[in-house]
């Protein structure tokens, strides 16, 4: 079993925290957030945990560490990790400076320890049965991706006690959701360029972007289109369509796969009542190929790097 220290007890960490106690591979019993109150929300979670006294406590006493905590401090825990031999698996984004995530990666791969970014979407069956189609022809040509996303309020109502998530500094739906969909982009089409990107702030300076639109590429054309919004009566929409000569898919919820040769856009498989379950369990599956030094499907420091080049540069398009 591999012994987990969980930094940063937000929903994104109790919910690894719930995933991780009942895969057989994984012992999460060190945790830490500045917050106490989201320490006793995670305790309720798993009863089996401890609280460490401090962050350095929880990194001494693990094997993995899981950095679910904000950007800004996550960079300091993870070279502190590294530095003891730790395994890390990080939340994207790596960083809001794209020096300074540069520079991480560099002191990150010179400690040799395994390394991953967690970008839920690399090891579930919508991106791997959809590169599986591709590599087969069933796709034909690709043709281009077109993500919308749009929300009637941000952050998402399961997301509110995660303030920073409101502020430009470090959150917005654009570092936040779109870069799952930008991932799941290069994994299937090739490296993208930002074109032109038209970005909308509130007039209040701090807070992060309402709307989004953008244009990227990969180098031989193929084009991904960016629709994004904030604000009306409306449900949470998360949507990507991926479009080929011969059949398109769509990926709706990061979770329910379509596909159209044509004609109306009809499921490929039955929803799972648990999608989220099953996701995580491909993750934590990956994620412990990956401590094995074993093949695996996880997301690589340099693609969550690639990522956030591309999305800091939209966010600075106004």
């Amino acid at each position: 079993m591999i012994k987990v220290a969980i930094i940063g007890l937000g929903i994104m960490g109790r919910r690894m925290l719930q995933h991780m106690r009942i895969h057989e591979k994984f012992e999460p019993n060190f945790l830490w957030d500045p917050d106490n109150s989201a320490c006793l929300k995670a305790l309720k979670v798993d009863t089996e945990s401890k609280i460490t006294g401090n962050p350095e406590e929880a990194i001494d006493s693990a094997d993995l560490i899981y950095l679910a905590c904000p950007p800004k401090v996550r960079e300091g825990y993870a070279i502190e990790a590294a530095q003891k031999g730790k395994a890390l698996f990080l939340e994207k984004p790596l960083g809001i400076n794209i020096d300074k995530s540069r520079s991480l990666i560099d002191k990150l791969k010179g400690f040799n320890v395994p390394l991953a970014v967690n970008f839920t979407q690399a090891s579930g069956p919508a991106l791997n049965d959809l590169i599986q189609a591709k590599s087969d022809g069933e796709l034909g040509e690709m043709i281009g991706v077109d993500i919308i996303v749009t929300y009637p309020k941000w952050p998402r109502e399961w997301q509110k006690e995660a303030a920073w998530l409101r502020f430009k500094e470090e959150g917005g739906m654009t570092r936040e959701v779109i870069s799952h969909f930008l991932f799941f982009s290069e994994r299937v089409l090739g490296l993208l360029e930002l074109k032109w990107a038209k970005v909308v702030y509130p007039k209040d300076d701090l807070l992060c972007e309402t709307d989004v639109l953008a244009r990227l590429e990969t180098q031989d054309g193929k084009c991904v289109n960016i629709l994004a919004s904030v604000g009306g009566k409306q449900p949470d929409r998360q949507e990507m369509t991926i479009r080929g000569s011969k059949n398109s898919r769509r990926v709706s919820e990061f979770y329910k796969d379509f596909q159209s040769d044509g004609g109306e856009f009809l499921p490929l498989r039955d929803e799972p009542k648990d999608p989220r379950a099953i996701s995580l369990k491909s993750q934590l599956d990956a994620l412990y190929c990956n401590f094995q030094g074993t093949p695996n499907n996880l997301a690589t420091i340099d693609e969550a790097l690639r990522v956030q080049i591309l999305i800091e540069k939209i966010l600075k398009s106004q």
